[in-house]
This record gives structure tokens, C-alpha cells and sequence, in this order.
């Protein structure tokens, strides 16, 4: 197991009301050993005006997990920033639920780097994204 911080779903999603997070409807699903899973709906608040998944609420739900999975593997008061983040935009989504999954790239005292696949129902990826993140 990577993390170091003690975390439940329940825990985690408390933490997503009243921000970006809530906002965007993103959900934990699963804290695995080396993973961690978010779903987040195809709706009004993450499409774009074509009727397509916004490719900016993908990045969210991206960073979301990176920078929550990066916090898991920090200690004490440590906090997690993000320093960079890309996206590829493979296939559209218009409706349903696209499901995050965050595995870690490395792990280090200082910086981290952080693979987060984003698929849609059907397990077809729609995104591909890598987050580098800072612990300060």
C-alpha cells in the first residue's frame, strides 16, 4: 500500500461539499492499495455548449484525484500542490458517468507524478492525463 495517511470514501467525499469537487458531482468510489477511483456525471454542469463532456471537467476530475491520492501519501501537516498538469482528449462523452482511475507514477519527498485514465461506461478511455504535483 503507497498511502501513508489513514483516508475512508467517507472521508473523502466529506470533503468535497461546498467546493469545485461537490460542485461537479465527483464521487470517490474506491481507495485500492496503489489506486484511487472517482466517477463524475455527464451532465449541465461538465458539458460543453456542443453537448459534449467539457474537457476542463475532465482536468478537474484529473487533478481531483491526483492532488487527493498525492495528499494520502503525505504526512503531518505536509500539503500536496499541483505544478503541472496535461490531458489528452481521446473519445467524446455526452451522457452517462466517467470513472477516474489514479495510479502513481513516483512518489517522492518533494514532487510526485501522478497517471490518471478517465473512462466512460462502456471502460472506453476518453482521457488520459498526467499530474505532477509538489509537497510543501
Amino acid at each position: 500500500m503507497i498511502w501513508t495517511r489513514e483516508a475512508s470514501l467517507e472521508a473523502l467525499n466529506a470533503m468535497s461539499a461546498g467546493n469545485m469537487v461537490g460542485h461537479v458531482g465527483i464521487v470517490f468510489t474506491r481507495i485500492g492499495n496503489d489506486e484511487l477511483e472517482a466517477t463524475m456525471p455527464v451532465d449541465n454542469r461538465t458539458r460543453q455548449p456542443f453537448g459534449l463532456l467539457h474537457g476542463g471537467a475532465s482536468v478537474v476530475l484529473a487533478e481531483t484525484l491526483g492532488s487527493v491520492a498525492g495528499y494520502l501519501c503525505c504526512e503531518g501537516e505536509q500539503k500536496v500542490v499541483g505544478l503541472e498538469i496535461n490531458a489528452n482528449h481521446l473519445r467524446s462523452a455526452r451522457e452517462g458517468i466517467v470513472r477516474g482511475v489514479c495510479k502513481a507514477v513516483h512518489v517522492g519527498r518533494r514532487h510526485q507524478v501522478w497517471q490518471i485514465d478517465i473512462s466512460d461506461e462502456q471502460g472506453r478511455l476518453c482521457c488520459t492525463s498526467r499530474l505532477t504535483t509538489a509537497v510543501v
